[in-house]
């Protein structure tokens, strides 16, 4: 009782059937926009820099997300086994849990990050980079890419928070990093330190302080709100149980993730062979498409922070009405979005400075999109919740089965066998989502996830 009454103390959010919905989505939803506006501002100010600038950080983008996702291994476990045992109310395992996650997290991404910068070369010529963007993409990859393990720290961190009910922190941590990324921006492109002509290099050097920026913020909100500590002696003896459970957990469901940046990038592959034009409409397009995806991966990031509350407490028939309750707000708004996206797009791509034959292409794909976005609604409704549950494994298999059979497969017959281009690649995408979130809709709704909960076992135990 000690225990609960402490953590109540500290003014953390109490998550249960009552929470709802946009009391924690909308916090998220700020965050993960000015999260988008961190990454697409780069997009905009290398748009008047160099168009070849932009394809080669576009594809260097494309590259580190795929190592990103192998950093979420354990962040995205440490989600699913926070929000459990605190919905059990189990809080006396917490600050190993907090420990364990960061510091694992940590050591393994300090690796891949430096598998990434001697491979990048390697890399390089599977996507097939042209010469006009290949020195400034490795260039970008050296900067940004060596030190994603800042990014790592800041995904376990934030989970954390949280699970812990302090959703807007992340919104506050994102608007102060998009200031000092911009300002950075600014400097090395067209302010005092543009005799240096760093260009592409200068643009990194931004990303990198304002994510080591975003990490201090980050351990300082952990610590002054006393959510919990980070020990080395928590680890002796060390917990080897709970690490190879988080395992288990997260890799599955960054698996998943991770096939889906590899799908990607066979995708950026079949593009590249496209010419110039077509790399920078998919950036283009890239960067108006995230906005429309944002409503309905934030309403999703709530919906598994409730999930796996409600499930830890053992409320598993409360957690599946929840979540068709969600659809029915974020389906309609997606949609809504993805579609004023397309018809403002005329206007939005001039902002980038495009040429005729970019605007002319980006123009089908924001089209095309509209009904990815639609499969991709479903898609992170029904998967966070699964996982949420415990049921981390089928949307794994599903999306296997989808993307290389369908997804890339389409998307080579509809972009380069009956010459569409680039926008066949998105409507092999299409296919793909759509198809893939009805089936993950259907497992969600024959309850098939049911009694898998991981909280289930240690409350035996």
């Amino acid at each position: 009782m000690e225990m609960k009454n402490k953590k109540k103390s500290t003014g953390a959010r109490v998550i249960d059937e009552n929470t709802p919905l946009l009391v924690i989505a909308g916090p998220m939803f700020f965050e993960m926009l000015l999260g988008i506006l961190l990454n697409n501002v780069d997009t905009v100010m290398l748009s008047h820099y160099s168009q070849n600038s932009v394809g080669a950080v576009g594809n260097a983008n494309q590259v580190m997300f795929l190592f990103i996702i192998m950093f979420n291994i354990i962040s995205t476990a440490i989600s699913v086994v926070v929000a459990q045992y605190l919905g059990a109310e189990k809080y006396d395992e917490m600050n190993r849990i907090y420990t364990l996650a960061f510091i694992v997290n940590l050591g393994f991404s300090i690796v891949l990050c430096a598998a990434l910068v001697l491979c990048k070369g390697l890399i390089a010529d599977v996507l097939n980079i042209s010469d006009n963007m290949r020195g400034e993409a490795l260039t970008y990859i050296n900067i940004v890419g060596g030190s994603l393990f800042l990014q790592a720290c800041i995904n376990v961190m934030l989970q954390i928070i949280r699970c812990n009910g302090y959703t807007k922190i992340g919104m506050y941590i994102s608007l102060a990093v998009n200031l000092i990324n911009i300002a950075g921006n600014y400097t090395f492109l067209y302010g005092p330190l543009k005799h240096l002509d760093l260009g592409v290099a200068g643009v990194g050097i931004s990303t990198v302080v304002a994510r080591a920026i975003a990490l201090i913020f980050t351990l300082l909100f952990f610590y002054g709100n006393k959510i919990g500590k980070f020990s080395i002696r928590l680890l002796n003896p060390f917990p080897m149980a709970m690490l190879v459970k988080m395992i288990k957990i997260g890799m599955p469901s960054a698996g998943e993730n991770f096939f889906y940046s590899l799908y990607q990038m066979v995708l950026l592959s079949f593009v590249n062979t496209m010419g110039d034009d077509s790399v920078n409409a998919r950036v283009y397009c890239n960067t108006l498409i995230s906005f429309s995806m944002v409503f309905s991966n934030s309403c999703a990031m709530a919906m598994q922070i409730i999930t796996g509350h409600l499930v830890g407490a053992g409320k598993e028939d409360i957690a599946y009405k929840r979540v068709f309750h969600t659809l029915k707000i974020s389906m309609p708004i997606t949609i809504a979005m993805s579609v004023l996206n397309w018809q403002l797009s005329p206007f939005t791509l001039r902002i980038f400075d495009v040429n005729e034959e970019v605007f002319r292409l980006a123009y089908m794909i924001m089209l095309a999109d509209i009904f990815v976005e639609i499969g991709r609604c479903l898609n992170l409704t029904f998967i966070s919740s699964l996982k949420a549950a415990g049921d981390y494994v089928y949307p794994l298999i599903v999306g296997l089965i989808t993307m290389w059979g369908l997804g890339a497969t389409l998307g080579y017959v509809f972009g380069i066998g009956l010459s569409i281009g680039v926008a066949g690649v998105f409507m092999g995408t299409a296919v793909d989502e759509c198809v893939r979130g009805l089936i993950v809709m259907d497992h969600w709704r024959r309850k098939k996830w049911m009694g898998k909960a991981l909280i289930k076992k240690e409350m035996a135990d």
